[in-house]
Order: C-alpha cells, then sequence, then structure tokens
C-alpha cells in the first residue's frame, strides 16, 4: 500500500477528487477492473498539478503568442517526421504529434491566431515539485571564445572530440551524443572497464597526442565556461568560426564551482554570478587549477557544419531560440512542450526585478536540471546574453501545457472507485467478528466437528437494549449470528515436473 500511495501522490487533486465524488457509468464494470488494466490519470514523478483557466495565468494574454508558436513548430518537425514513434513511458507519451499535425500546415502570422491555437489544443495545468508552490529557473547562454586551429604559445588549450577508448553501455562509436548522466568507461584491451580519466588526469595530458583536437583556446576557463554551456562559438585567428556541441562527457557528476566558493566564504551567495566566477579565476589563476578539479567532470565536444548567423543546437536536434527555448529533465519532459513561466527575474540589471511572463518551448536538456518545474532558459550568444544568464538563480511559477487528448479530468473520470463504506448503523448490526479472537471463547477453543470438517461459529451477545433500538425480527437473526471473517486461503504446495515428463506431454502435445 505504501508503494501505491506514493506512485499516485503526484495525481491532481482536483482530477482525483473528481474521480472520487462521480459515479461510474456501469459501477460493478468499472470497480472490479484487474490493476494492470487501470487507465490512471495524467502523472508526472515528484510533481503535482492542478487546472489552471488561461484568465488565471498572469501575464498569458499579453505575451508574444507568434514568437513561441514559431518555437514550437521548430520542435514539431522532428516529431511528425517519426513514421513509427516509440512509445514513450513520459506523461506527455507521443500526444504532442496530433497538435504538431495540425500546426505543420498551419502558416500563422497573427499573434492573436497563435493564442487562439494554444487556447484550443492544449490545456494548462500549474505544476511544481511535490510540497511546493514555485519551481526554480537558471539560464544559459552560447560562448564566443578566440581559438586557433594550430597550437602555439597564445592558445595552448585543447579543445577535445570524444575520444575512442571512451564506453557507455548501450551506445556504440557511432551514436551521435552520448547521455549526459550515468556511468561512463575506458576500456582496457577488449573487456577491462573502468572509470574514464577526470579532469585532473585529462589537463594533465592523459589523453594528448591522439589527434584529438578540435582547436584550441587561451585560457581553461574559456573551455570550462564553453563545456558548462555545453556549446561555444570558436572564433579562430584565421577570420573563420568553429561551432562545437556537446558530444559526450567523462562519467563523473557535475560539481557546481560557484557553490564551493560560497561554502569557502570567498563570494557571497547574492553577488554569485558566472561574471563573478571568471573574474575571481582571472585574479587568482594558481587558485582556479584547484577550483576547477574540484569538478571532475569533462565534456567533449563534436564540430558542426553552423553558420555564425546560426543558432546553436539542443538536444532534440533543432536550433534554440533566444527567449523561447528552455532546457528541462528530459527524464519526465517531452521535447517540444510548452511551458508558460512567470517570475520577476533579474533581467535589465543584477538588483532588478524584471517581470518575465512567457511562453518557452522545451528543447534541450543538461546534467543540472531535475525535476518537473525546473527549467535553463536560454538567452543567445555572447557576452551580454552571458551576463543575464550568469545571474539567474531564482524560483518561478510553472504553468505546463498538456495536449487536450491528455485530459486530466476527463480521464480521471474512468477511474474505479472504492465500494461505498457502510454506515455505522450497518457497521453494528453486522460486526465482523473473528470466533478465535473473541474473548468469550478463548477459555474453550472451538471444535471441528467430523460430519463438517469445520469451526461452529461462536454466539456473539446481544447488544443492550439501552445502546440499540430493538429491530426487527430479522436483524435481530443476523445480530444472533454475527458474520465471521473468511478463512485463510489454503496454502497449495508446488508441484514439482520432471523434466522427463515435462518433455513427454509436450511431445504428446505435438501428436
Amino acid at each position: 500500500m505504501i508503494a501505491l500511495a506514493c506512485s499516485l501522490a503526484p495525481v491532481d487533486a482536483f482530477a482525483a477528487r473528481h474521480a472520487r465524488t462521480q459515479k461510474p457509468p456501469h459501477p460493478p464494470a468499472v470497480r472490479h477492473l484487474p490493476y494492470p488494466e487501470l487507465e490512471l490519470p495524467f502523472q508526472i514523478s515528484g510533481g503535482q498539478y492542478a487546472p489552471v483557466a488561461w484568465s488565471g495565468i498572469a501575464g498569458w494574454s499579453e505575451d508574444d503568442h507568434l514568437a513561441a508558436y514559431k518555437a514550437f513548430r521548430v520542435s514539431c518537425r522532428p516529431i511528425s517526421a517519426q513514421r513509427t514513434p516509440p512509445a514513450d513511458p513520459k506523461a506527455l507519451g507521443t500526444s504532442l504529434r496530433d497538435p504538431c499535425q495540425i500546426a505543420k500546415d498551419l502558416e500563422l502570422s497573427d499573434g492573436l491566431k497563435a493564442k487562439a491555437f494554444f487556447e484550443e489544443h492544449f490545456l494548462p495545468l500549474r505544476i511544481s515539485r511535490l510540497g511546493e508552490g514555485e519551481g526554480f529557473v537558471t539560464g544559459y547562454y552560447e560562448p564566443i571564445v578566440d581559438g586557433s586551429r594550430t597550437e602555439n604559445e597564445v592558445y595552448k588549450v585543447p579543445v577535445y572530440r570524444r575520444p575512442s577508448n571512451l564506453f557507455v553501455r548501450g551506445t556504440t562509436q557511432s551514436s551521435a551524443g552520448l547521455p549526459n548522466k550515468g556511468q561512463v568507461f575506458r576500456k582496457i584491451g577488449r573487456r577491462k572497464l573502468v572509470p574514464y580519466y577526470d579532469r585532473a588526469e585529462i589537463e594533465d595530458g592523459a589523453i594528448e597526442g591522439r589527434g584529438l583536437e578540435i582547436c584550441w583556446l587561451k585560457e581553461q576557463t574559456d573551455l570550462l565556461f564553453s563545456q558548462i554551456q555545453g556549446s561555444a562559438r570558436v572564433s579562430l585567428d584565421d577570420g573563420s568560426t568553429v561551432r562545437i556541441n556537446y558530444d559526450a562527457h567523462n562519467g563523473y557528476p557535475y560539481t557546481a564551482v560557484g557553490r564551493i566558493l560560497i561554502e569557502r566564504n570567498i563570494i557571497p551567495k547574492d553577488q554569485m554570478s558566472m561574471q563573478k566566477i571568471r573574474e575571481w579565476m582571472e585574479e587568482n589563476p594558481n587558485e582556479a587549477d584547484e577550483l576547477r578539479r574540484q569538478n571532475k567532470s569533462y565534456v567533449f565536444f563534436r564540430e558542426v557544419q553552423l553558420s555564425d548567423k546560426d543558432e546553436a543546437v539542443g538536444a532534440q536536434g533543432v536550433p534554440l531560440t533566444p527567449g523561447r527555448s528552455i532546457a528541462v529533465d528530459k527524464s519526465l519532459h517531452v521535447y517540444g512542450t510548452p511551458f508558460f513561466i512567470e517570475g520577476e527575474l533579474p533581467i535589465e540589471s543584477a538588483l532588478s526585478k524584471t517581470p518575465f511572463r512567457r511562453l518557452m518551448i522545451a528543447q534541450d536538456t543538461g546534467s543540472a536540471i531535475v525535476g518537473p518545474a525546473r527549467a535553463d532558459l536560454y538567452f543567445g550568444a555572447g557576452l551580454d546574453a552571458g551576463k543575464v544568464a550568469g545571474r539567474l538563480r531564482h524560483n518561478a511559477r510553472f504553468v505546463i501545457l498538456v495536449p487536450k487528448s491528455l485530459d486530466p479530468v476527463a480521464r480521471g473520470r474512468k477511474m474505479p472507485v472504492p465500494d461505498d463504506r457502510p454506515s455505522e448503523k450497518i457497521a453494528k448490526l453486522f460486526p465482523q467478528i473473528d470466533p478465535l479472537k473473541d474473548p468469550k471463547n478463548a477459555a474453550k477453543p472451538p471444535e471441528v466437528t467430523a460430519a463438517t470438517n469445520a469451526r461452529p461459529v461462536a454466539q456473539a451477545a446481544p447488544p443492550s437494549s439501552a445502546a440499540v433500538p430493538s429491530p426487527a425480527p430479522a436483524v435481530q437473526a443476523a445480530m444472533a449470528k454475527p458474520v465471521p471473517l473468511p478463512e485463510p486461503r489454503p496454502k497449495v504446495e508446488a508441484v514439482s515436473v520432471k523434466p522427463h515428463q515435462r518433455h513427454l506431454r509436450r511431445y504428446r502435445h505435438r501428436r
């Protein structure tokens, strides 16, 4: 029962309450369905949600819905292109295919029509972690760093592609983009697997000289921030640009260097930002090496063919849209899901509380993005975008837009409800008494007769006339013989079948 209660905890309170109070159209058929066939309402592990009216979402009417619609259509391309989509265990599953098929042929150029599209094909649910009222947002961007195709005195920090001896179970070297979580091994010989090199070992040259270098950067700090963001634009010294994207990691969990600086009382928590971290590392290069190596996680990149005008590509495989794309927990959410995010964020300055009311599209993920109401907001490329993204660590309210085919209230009506509890009067008239536990029978154990091979039912004393009014004769007869508890099911020993007997049965069956 405890496990079942935990699994049902995220179910929307409104839908579940509605299901409990409404009588199903055919009670016997619904109540007695086997458990595997139950169609439970919409669920997100570790989350809670409640229906909300469009008018109840602050800033919904004022948003630029056309910009959100364009970003949504970008996500719909790979969703609609799947001929036979695989079964997805996440809450939304493959339900986004329905609105995506409609958006595929619907070229909109008007914000009001885009707003009507979302209201017609989606249902808004306010969502948060179980027991909490708000979610949490951070920001990310695409760094622009200087680099070179050749190593020299200025550019001496290598950017590595995925090594051939890096092994992740269930994947091959031809797999594009390995998971950003989980164990990663290094192959020694044909069979032996050991943990891959950590950051310190790689920086000390564990994989150098193997032709894995894509390019070289000036500082380790440039590489660290490119790895944290998952992509970068490298402006080469010959005037060209190299675009790099996340491809694999070394298997160690990410350790936030900012948190270490806070714990060491170097930078106050209320002043923490990526810009502050960079400034401190530039002023303290020796201490920066030790701090950086506290984060054993290391990211390998791949070179992507994008122009300077193209935006970075997210984990969904589509270009990100600044101000409209977010990274979410991919173990819970489906790429392409719209989220409306409300909050007061330091967009204009570090101390400002700029109202942020915007419809965003889930198109990316990250190892630090965990939970049902957790998002990383993408702000674009360059220094200005990095300043805004670097100071975001704030609470916000989340509304997830669910395709109408997953209406949790409608599905909640199909949930089987338990049989009604008997009234207090009926419970008194028909007490459930175990004869073996009746104190009146404790002195004399019940006899087992040869005729019936069953224990006789003990007689219960009639209740006091002062406590209960005199019932009808039929009821008095029922009181005279209280209903006993059912006997436990006898234990049936398994009958072992010898191998040759099983073989003979199979042979006879074939004949």
